[in-house]
């Protein structure tokens, strides 16, 4: 099985030592994903612009690696405080619809105090 490593570009890349994404066979696994927007580097005050920026971020991932949101199985949720998960179901449920996945929702300190959420997913796509 052939392996490819994904980058978005992201600064943080290289100096962690991680890639966006990893397409193994028919797996996508997303590294855990902020809110930032990775041209400007910059991340919005709202965990609702953030989670946005997250979607945008992790659906480049999944087209580089030829899949979609639908072959989403597990997704991840990291936020610093779990009172703000509620604001963001709408956009979740929105995104997800088409994949349902298995689900988890954790509650712990992130890298930056401005990072209100970060979501890491795995796919497997459906066509090789």
């Amino acid at each position: 099985m052939k392996r490819t490593l994904i980058s978005s570009g992201s600064e943080f890349e290289m100096k962690i030592g991680y890639s966006r994404a990893v397409v193994d066979g028919r797996w996508v696994f997303v590294s855990g994903t902020t809110g930032y927007n990775y041209s400007s580097m910059e991340i919005p005050a709202s965990i609702e612009a953030q989670t946005i920026n997250c979607i945008k971020n992790i659906n480049g991932a999944l087209q580089k690696a030829g899949a979609l949101p639908e072959d989403i199985v597990r997704v991840r949720y990291i936020l610093p405080d779990a009172m703000e998960f509620p604001k963001v179901w709408s956009l979740l449920k929105d995104w997800l619809a088409g994949a349902m996945p298995a689900a988890t929702m954790m509650a712990a300190g992130l890298a930056n105090p401005l990072m209100k959420i970060e979501i890491e997913v795995t796919a497997l796509k459906r066509n090789e």
